[in-house]
């Protein structure tokens, strides 16, 4: 099957320096990036239902910067005014600068990991160090991470979900005429289903599909559909490099 059009379902990269320009010139495809889910906030309304006081929590932990920006917006709607005292724990540093947008970032208490993850010891050591915090850890729907600090010691904190993953619907003039799919979560993969209901039924699946991670993959074989790039692999540890061997491979 000749390959000619390609959607991939994530937001176009914003450096002109991404292997996926250099990959389209290289085998003359068009790629689209266009994401196949999309986060929104819950309002005031809906966040109330959990019963969380905002104002009862001394500490924030922050795993992403969309979480920031709707712990922020539901404490406006909420009308609670975030007191100068509030500590924040994030997993980046990267995150940590991200609160900048909101607050006056050297007048407050704020700690960070190095790598990113729940797991990271200098992350974990800055909540060990308050552990009598009460803290409060905005996350979203489908969130399913918890906090590895929390089972072996007595930290009080609760899970907040402020945001929801939703499939990014396409509208009735949008068209579908992709040749391949490339997915990075199972949401996606929903998403397509939902939006394509009658979608490789029968076995006849109209396009090839690609999928990054090994929850991704199991999504797509789930659906009971094909799946032609796998990614990462010890040959191809990146998307753009599996796609780039798919290509050549499909060429020949």
């Amino acid at each position: 099957m000749k390959i000619k059009k390609i959607l991939v379902s994530q937001p176009q990269p914003t450096s002109e320096k991404s292997p996926y320009f250099d990959i389209a010139k290289r085998h003359d495809v068009e790629i689209i990036f266009r994401p196949m889910i999309k986060v929104e906030g819950l309002s005031a309304k809906e966040f109330r239902q959990f019963k969380i006081n905002l104002a009862d929590y001394t500490a924030v932990i922050f795993t992403s910067r969309t979480a920031v920006d709707h712990y922020f917006r539901l404490c406006e709607e909420c009308r609670f005014n975030v007191p100068d005292t509030m500590r924040y724990f994030c997993t980046s540093e990267q995150i940590a600068l991200y609160l900048q947008k909101y607050i006056v970032y050297r007048k407050r208490k704020i700690s960070f990991g190095i790598t990113g993850k729940l797991d990271d010891s200098q992350f974990v050591q800055a909540i060990l160090k308050n552990s009598k915090e009460k803290f409060l850890f905005p996350i979203s729907d489908v969130q399913t991470d918890t906090l590895p600090v929390i089972a072996d010691n007595k930290i009080n904190y609760t899970p907040a979900v402020m945001y929801r993953t939703v499939s990014n619907d396409f509208t009735p003039d949008e068209p579908f005429d992709y040749d391949l799919l490339i997915f990075f979560s199972p949401a996606g993969i929903e998403s397509l289903m939902k939006n394509f209901p009658d979608f490789g039924k029968d076995g006849k699946q109209p396009v090839c599909i690609g999928a990054f991670g090994p929850s991704t993959s199991k999504a797509v074989k789930d659906a009971g559909l094909r799946l032609d790039i796998e990614a990462p692999t010890k040959e191809t540890p990146s998307m753009t490099a599996a796609l780039d061997e798919f290509l050549t491979k499909n060429e020949g």
